[in-house]
């Protein structure tokens, strides 16, 4: 799975959400969108966006995290 990193990343970089709308001239609803882990994808305008406000990568805001074998159906021993 992909783990959302963004509000573990502002609190690192004591910003707040009204920061990186200000910086990234995002709208507020789809930073808080992404802040509470509520989007199914992400633009690549907005991450570009997102990771030069944060001075990061796209791997600093997303992290991919592998599931249990046992947790996942697909796996096949």
């Amino acid at each position: 799975m992909i783990e959302n990193r963004f509000s573990k990343l502002l609190g690192e970089k004591q910003m707040d959400k009204r920061d990186i709308v200000k910086l990234t001239g995002l709208d507020s609803h789809t930073v808080l969108k992404i802040y509470k882990n509520q989007t199914k994808g992400i633009d690549f305008a907005t991450l570009d966006k997102l990771c030069f406000a944060l001075d990061c990568t796209p791997n600093d805001l997303f992290r991919y995290v592998p599931d249990s074998a046992a947790a996942n159906p697909l796996c096949i021993d």
